[in-house]
């Protein structure tokens, strides 16, 4: 085994456990926020004030890691996250933490997330071999999926035994773990460039916009994947949980259940990229795996009635991702030269993850001034739904995730056969 992918797999090891420590802190500050306040909404700003600077900041990031030490960089924003959660285990001790608290503490994460996330990307492309790339693709889908599973389940037990404090020590301790192995073990290679490429640090930030403009096929995965992000974010990472509770009489045990599975899936999904034995165009993958998560993950979300039907919606929504992620990994490490890939993940993630605010904001609002109390009209139209749909609480959210379907599909569907039809050229 390559003597850097054996170093990527420990810095991957370390990542994860780091990143299970994070959302478990996540997780838990949203069982408080809930049940301090009774409100949804309250929980849709927690994740939108940490995409907005996420957002805001990445395309200008980018170029800043591009001309940076990366390992330096990953080490302040990790130490910048620990330091928040080090500030409201402090605040919490206090007695004194408040949801404004909270969102000022997803504001300074979005930052160094921004920062992070590319310093990250870069990294992985120096460790990995490039015929790796999809298989660590794999990996990373995998324990990030295995984390959905575990930390609700690991922060709500000890929640519910210790409070949130020791929830946020459980998260300083993963931390520490990850630090110190990025600092002692972890080597990235550091290539400083010629004189002659340095340039002002706003031409290196266009730069990163004319490279996906110029690169047609690039761009257009990165548009597309924005609105498919959209899409996702107004249904099944937005209301799937209010959907589920509403049609089961508030059956936390049914929402478990549905969560695992979409984990499950989702670490099916990773361990099969993992294993490197695909092969075939990245972007027909992407939009292939897009087409199968829409059709068979949304329709029937919002056709099922029962915890069954909800599992496996759930598990045939989640198995396709690891291959949209690894199919747009292949297709950025393969095509963007390597002086570039700080700016050009930045900026892909800037644009890609643009949507994801509006489609929090936007999806709880339709659910509950537009599709729950167009269901109960009882309407000719929301009498033809609900025979798809049933009646009742819910069947709102549930036509949300039928539209969410249909337009997945039929959009993957076109740029699937769009792509096909130039390959045969």
């Amino acid at each position: 085994m390559d003597k850097n992918f054996k170093k990527y797999i420990i810095f991957w090891l370390s990542q994860s456990a780091s990143q299970l420590g994070s959302q478990m802190t996540g997780f838990a500050l949203i069982l408080w926020a809930y049940a301090k306040s009774g409100s949804a909404m309250t929980v849709s700003l927690m994740s939108f004030f940490q995409y907005v600077p996420y957002i805001l900041v990445s395309a200008a990031a980018g170029s800043f890691v591009d001309r940076h030490d990366k390992k330096k960089i990953m080490l302040i924003s990790d130490l910048l996250a620990a330091a928040c959660s080090a500030a409201v285990f402090v605040i919490v001790m206090a007695d004194q933490l408040q949801v404004a608290h909270i969102y000022a503490v997803n504001l300074i994460l979005g930052l160094a997330n921004a920062f992070q996330q590319p310093a990250s990307s870069v990294a992985v492309g120096k460790l990995v071999p490039e015929e790796k790339i999809a298989q660590a693709s794999g990996m990373n889908s995998f324990s990030s999926n295995l984390v959905m599973v575990l930390a609700p389940v690991f922060s709500a037990s000890l929640f519910a035994f210790g409070g949130l404090s020791i929830v946020l020590l459980i998260d300083l301790a993963s931390f520490a773990v990850a630090f110190l192995v990025l600092l002692f073990l972890i080597r990235i290679p550091q290539e400083e460039p010629a004189e002659q490429e340095r340039r002002k640090f706003w031409e290196e930030c266009r730069e990163g916009f004319s490279y996906l403009r110029d690169h047609r096929r690039i761009f257009t995965v990165v548009l597309t994947m924005a609105l498919l992000n959209f899409f996702s974010r107004l249904t099944y990472e937005n209301i799937l949980s209010p959907m589920i509770l509403a049609r089961s009489g508030n059956d936390t045990v049914a929402l478990g259940i549905v969560n695992a599975v979409m984990g499950i899936g989702g670490i099916a999904g990773g361990m099969v990229v993992a294993t490197g034995k695909f092969s075939g165009d990245g972007v027909r993958m992407i939009y292939l795996s897009a087409l199968l998560s829409f059709l068979f993950g949304d329709l029937l979300m919002g056709a099922g009635q029962n915890v069954w039907l909800w599992s496996v919606a759930a598990l045939m929504a989640s198995f396709p991702i690891p291959f949209i992620n690894a199919g747009q990994n292949v297709l950025m490490y393969r095509d963007v030269p390597e002086r570039l890939w700080g700016r050009i993940f930045a900026v892909r993630n800037a644009i890609q993850f643009s949507t994801i605010p509006l489609g929090i904001l936007l999806g709880g609002f339709l659910a509950d001034h537009v599709f729950e109390p167009f269901m109960k009209e009882q309407s000719a139209l929301a009498r033809l739904l609900s025979r798809i749909t049933g009646y009742g609480n819910g069947s709102g959210m549930a036509v949300m995730f039928l539209c969410t379907g249909l337009l997945g599909s039929l959009f993957s569907a076109f740029f699937y056969f769009y792509e096909t039809k130039k390959a045969d050229r």
